[in-house]
């Protein structure tokens, strides 16, 4: 029926609203109390009473191919990057179509109960027989009902480290993949690495598609693909097509060459996604103390307008053994190890979370406003800062006017001398 009112619901901005949908689209966002709930089936009505309601959340950057093979077949137990590379390796010798899509379904699931409507996941194309790229592509359209996927080409072990690799890669693209990527710190050289920013800009351009690198994914201040890829989108002028995948070398830069980068990437439209979770765990493996965090620059990139998606990347996975497909335990992580614990960065999170997680993924129509989309979620908080802090249940997930996922909050009491009481663990 794509039409649904949700009442009294408290937007980012701390507005109370009424939001009514019709044929999938916002038409009216007004006062509450102002809507028209009487217009509406009584199946298509939810009053929020309050509580947080935002645009759906996005997914910028997972690897739904590897999802729910945590300790298989052997657990990372390093914590690095490379040792999950291995154990991967080792699951994908007898992987099966069936098998990636069953745990991937799962987690996109997990996604939609947690208000994702959008998902960018990387497919790995240095699988000899390509079954994760089939895969994913046969999940594209099994969970279109619910999410809009796309599929990421990526040459996991990199392009030039094998004599199959390229042509996997370009297998891949003429398969159908929504978006093309790279690794270029994980070639054998740096010549190479700066050949494989070449190999798939040159690629992008060909196939009219968008590009998604993992780059400087290190602690090694040596790892500076970064600037070959902002250099080569604006010469090309595909910046706003690019992203930069975790950057994470930033981290370890001289301020003098990080304050260049940074100006670069202003300059070329690129957008750069940071991915807390794994990197928090992966990032200082190999340091003795004192030990590095290992993120992105994400104050200094934001200050120079460069667009921050905040992604998961990894959900029970070889480099990643926890999570739940919640975007907000992603931004909870990053609030703590980036020092954006403070009152006002509780608004740079959430634009992070939202609008600039749709321009890292191109939704059109997106946003809490008429004429976008007819999307949303509502959380049961009363507040952002709430919804972040207790990473609140969504209590309602609408994609286009219809809902996909309903939560119903516990309910918690504790056993006092006077009698039982409910807990309430919003301030």
């Amino acid at each position: 029926m794509t039409e649904y009112i949700v009442t009294g619901g408290r937007t980012l901005d701390g507005d109370v609203v009424d939001i009514e949908i019709r044929d999938g689209t916002i038409r009216r966002v007004v006062p509450a109390g102002e809507g028209d709930p009487a217009a509406f089936p009584a199946d298509r009505r939810h009053d929020a009473d309050g509580r947080l309601v935002t645009p759906p959340l996005i997914e910028p950057h997972v690897h739904l191919d590897a999802t729910g093979t945590a300790g298989e077949p052997t657990w990372n137990e390093s914590g690095t990057l490379a040792e999950g590379i291995e154990v991967w390796a080792a699951y994908k010798e007898d992987i099966t179509v069936d098998d990636i899509v069953d745990r991937a379904t799962r987690t996109v699931e997990w996604y939609a109960a947690h208000g994702v409507t959008r998902i960018r996941t990387h497919a790995d194309t240095t699988e000899p027989s390509l079954t994760t790229v089939e895969a994913l592509l046969e999940l594209r359209d099994r969970v279109s009902d619910i999410v809009d996927l796309q599929v990421v080409a990526f040459p996991q072990d990199g392009i030039f480290t094998d004599p199959d690799h390229e042509d996997l890669l370009r297998e891949a693209v003429s398969m159908g993949v929504d978006v093309i990527g790279a690794i270029p710190h994980n070639e054998h050289t740096r010549e190479d690495g700066v050949k494989s920013v070449h190999t798939v800009c040159d690629l992008a351009e060909r196939h009219d598609r968008p590009l998604d690198l993992h780059i400087d994914e290190t602690d090694d201040p040596n790892s500076r693909f970064t600037e070959v890829l902002a250099s080569e989108a604006l010469k090309r002028g595909i910046g706003d097509r690019t992203t930069a995948s975790h950057t994470t070398a930033m981290h370890s830069y001289n301020n003098a060459y990080a304050d260049k980068l940074i100006s670069l990437l202003a300059e070329s439209g690129v957008s750069v996604v940071t991915n807390p979770p794994d990197n928090s765990v992966l990032q200082g493996s190999y340091d003795d103390y004192p030990r590095r965090r290992g993120h992105t620059r994400i104050d200094e990139l934001r200050a120079a307008d460069v667009t921050v998606g905040i992604g998961h990347d990894s959900v029970l996975d070889p480099w990643y053994h926890y999570g739940q497909a919640d975007p907000l335990d992603a931004a909870f992580v990053l609030l703590h190890y980036a020092h954006m614990a403070g009152r006002d960065d509780v608004a740079d999170l959430w634009e992070m979370l939202t609008e600039a997680n749709a321009a890292v993924f191109g939704a059109s129509g997106y946003g809490l406003r008429e004429g976008t989309e007819g999307s949303l979620v509502v959380y049961d908080s009363p507040d952002a800062f709430n919804a972040l802090r207790t990473r609140a249940p969504r209590t309602l997930v609408l994609r286009a006017g219809d809902a996909v996922a309903r939560t119903e909050p516990a309910r918690t009491t504790v056993q006092r001398d006077d009698g039982s009481r409910a807990v309430d663990f919003h301030r």
